[in-house]
């Protein structure tokens, strides 16, 4: 199992930590450098900073949100961030939440997986430099009865394959994304039920390609807080506020993908309780209302023998990379946390 490195959003407090992180991962051996996107920072300029102040380390959008690039616009920046870092991009895709969709970028959040599949197609068909046409539900390039030809990417990436990955939550996403990625960005993801959660689906869009999970990449995200066994319940509390935000805020009363992920994972009377608090605006009373099993099931606490233990579940579950978002009070925190996390996979025997 490798392990990968998520620095989050630009903007979001740590931002002149990031690159002293991002080359502590890079210098660990870490396999990926992750960011992030929402409505601030865009993830494809941050990927570029630490591509040209790092060597081995590769970087991945995760993710590029689908509404806000047009499929060939995707492909083009994959290709130059390919180009760039000399081979070392991972292209990250997922279609956000409706909030963001609609509310910042205008795009209707309809069709969500028939809308990813049209986008995937473009993408990889735009990236192979054949010349583009498609004819889809929700793109068709050229436009017809216009001037537009087929054109064809004049930057030639670093690979002939850039590793494509799809962020997904749902049975159905999880299941496409096996069809028609070459790896899964999970988040909230518990070691104890991953298979029926997420892999079995995975496995089951990787049979109707034809294929398997044999090089296909698993690679949850994990927030990593390391400490003394006995104060694991202190280093739950640093998440509640993280777990409240998603379970309870992230999306409409309707359509939040990761409170039904928390549903899904036994947490149902819990999840609408967080939600029904977060949404009326006691934020605090979400975070309270958090069950410390659901932070510690999602995140990796404790001593590195215990995150060992935790690490070497995922890997029997079926993890690939693992991703850690190392907390911190400050930089040197943050950076103890980065080599804790290669000291626990050693101990767990997966290096």
């Amino acid at each position: 199992m490798r392990l990968g490195i998520n620095l989050g959003y630009w903007g979001a407090g740590m931002d002149s930590d990031n690159l002293v992180v991002a080359q502590e991962a890079d210098r660990l051996g870490y396999s990926v450098c992750w960011a992030a996107e929402a409505y601030g920072s865009d993830a494809a300029t941050v990927l570029s900073w630490v591509a040209a102040q790092t060597e081995r380390i590769d970087i991945g959008s995760a993710i590029f949100q689908i509404p806000a690039r047009t499929p060939a616009m995707t492909a083009m920046t994959a290709a130059t961030l390919d180009s760039l870092s000399g081979g070392r991009f991972r292209l990250g895709l997922g279609v956000s939440g409706p909030q963001v969709s609609e509310g910042w970028y205008g795009v209707k959040f309809d069709k969500p997986l028939a809308r990813t599949r049209e986008y995937v197609e473009i993408v990889r068909r735009a990236m192979s430099r054949e010349r583009l046409s498609y004819e889809g539900e929700h793109w068709t390039l050229p436009l017809p009865g216009g001037p537009g030809k087929p054109l064809k990417l004049t930057v030639h990436p670093q690979r002939p394959h850039i590793p494509l990955y799809i962020a997904a939550i749902g049975p159905k996403n999880l299941t496409q994304t096996g069809e028609i990625a070459d790896g899964a960005l999970l988040i909230f993801p518990a070691a104890e039920n991953l298979e029926e959660t997420a892999v079995a689906h995975l496995r089951a869009g990787r049979e109707k390609a034809g294929k398997t999970l044999d090089g296909f990449d698993i690679c949850p995200t994990l927030p990593l807080a390391v400490g003394a066994d006995k104060d694991v319940s202190a280093l739950a509390d640093m998440f509640r506020p993280y777990t409240a935000l998603y379970v309870g805020g992230m999306g409409s009363r309707k359509q939040n993908f990761y409170n039904q992920a928390a549903r899904r994972m036994g947490y149902e009377k819990e999840a609408a309780e967080i939600q029904d608090k977060y949404l009326s605006g006691d934020k605090e009373g979400a975070a309270a209302a958090v069950p410390e099993k659901l932070i510690d099931q999602t995140t990796l606490l404790g001593s590195v023998e215990r995150i060992a233990d935790r690490m070497r579940a995922y890997a029997e579950a079926g993890v690939t990379t693992l991703t850690l978002s190392p907390a911190g009070f400050g930089l040197e925190d943050r950076l103890a946390s980065l080599r804790a996390g290669t000291e626990a996979l050693e101990r767990a025997g997966l290096a």
